[in-house]
């Protein structure tokens, strides 16, 4: 296979959602210092579609938004589509997300605890985000009746890229907003 053919192959499969000709012209004569005529790029484009065509790929180069792109064979668009089904990160609602960042800072925290600083009852926002995966039941406090303790489960690090729950930033790190609701803030001379 030729060299080019790989540095070509690397090109299309980063590129997101497609990478155009002129980009994989660029990106290859700058990084190889080499010269690389239209023709020669066609060429090469032709051939690794023509290498993807073969039943032994699940994937083929696709023409697409003015450039290229690796996709799936339509024959395994329902196994990848039950897949990103499962996966799909869908936004947090603004209650879960208050909800689980004072679980995230303040846990072991029971759920009398967490409505208190909340203000509202959040049996829902819990079941959620228990159902998400992103909290946990890590036990049950000493306390009178024994209630449920929350804390965040390995998913939420997943979620939101962390490598441990210490790089969270500190509460003091974080910013104030510069207009709340019914506090205006005004520049004094």
């Amino acid at each position: 296979m030729d060299p080019l053919s790989t540095h070509l192959e690397s090109l299309i499969f980063v590129g997101a959602p497609a990478i155009s000709f002129d980009q994989i012209k660029s990106a290859l004569e700058e990084s190889l210092a080499v010269t690389i005529s239209d023709d020669e790029l066609s060429a090469l484009i032709d051939d690794l579609q023509l290498k993807y065509t073969n039943e032994a790929f699940s994937m083929e180069i696709v023409a697409m938004s003015g450039g290229f792109r690796f996709m799936t064979k339509g024959a395994y668009h329902n196994t990848v589509g039950t897949y990103l089904r499962q996966n799909t990160h869908k936004k947090l609602s603004k209650s879960a997300l208050e909800t689980l960042a004072i679980i995230a800072y303040k846990q072991p925290i029971p759920k009398s605890e967490l409505e208190a600083i909340r203000g509202v009852n959040c049996d829902y926002t819990i079941h959620k985000l228990l159902e998400k995966e992103l909290v946990e039941i890590v036990g049950r406090s000493q306390g009178p009746g024994k209630p449920l303790l929350y804390g965040t489960a390995s998913k939420f690090i997943d979620y939101f890229g962390l490598n441990t729950i210490d790089d969270l930033p500190k509460p003091k790190e974080i910013e104030p907003a510069d207009q709340e609701i019914g506090n205006l803030v005004t520049e004094q001379p």
